[in-house]
């Protein structure tokens, strides 16, 4: 076994301890983690509508790079894709972004003190 496989098989349990509830948050704060990734978004809620074509006129961001961001978000749910002959048609998935909202807020919520520290 490689010293690479033996990383990602010690991260793998390691993430293992945490309960779901905390794995899901973390997954959505890592596909919100890249202001690229927050720009599509905002971009694609303008839009109203799938777009297809270069969202590289918006994002200042070579087409490769605005791909994996794309694939980011199509990964953790927030982004639908789908390939009509050359193109590839993007838009908002508006049911994972209202299940992605109220975890969030369900999560912050739950570790909101309410007061200042008492530390």
């Amino acid at each position: 076994m490689s010293y690479v496989c033996v990383i990602k098989h010690k991260q793998m349990i390691k993430t293992e301890n945490f309960s779901p509830e905390l794995q899901k948050i973390s997954g959505i704060a890592k596909a919100l983690a890249h202001p690229a990734r927050l720009m599509i978004l905002e971009y694609l809620v303008k839009q109203k509508v799938c777009i297809s074509g270069d969202i590289t006129r918006e994002v200042p961001l070579s087409r490769t790079t605005v791909s994996q961001h794309l694939n980011e978000l199509k990964k953790a749910g927030l982004v639908n894709g789908s390939v009509e002959g050359l193109n590839v048609n993007y838009c908002l998935n508006p049911e994972a972004i209202r299940k992605m909202k109220q975890t969030l807020i369900n999560y912050l919520d739950k570790i909101d003190t309410g007061g200042p520290c008492l530390c």
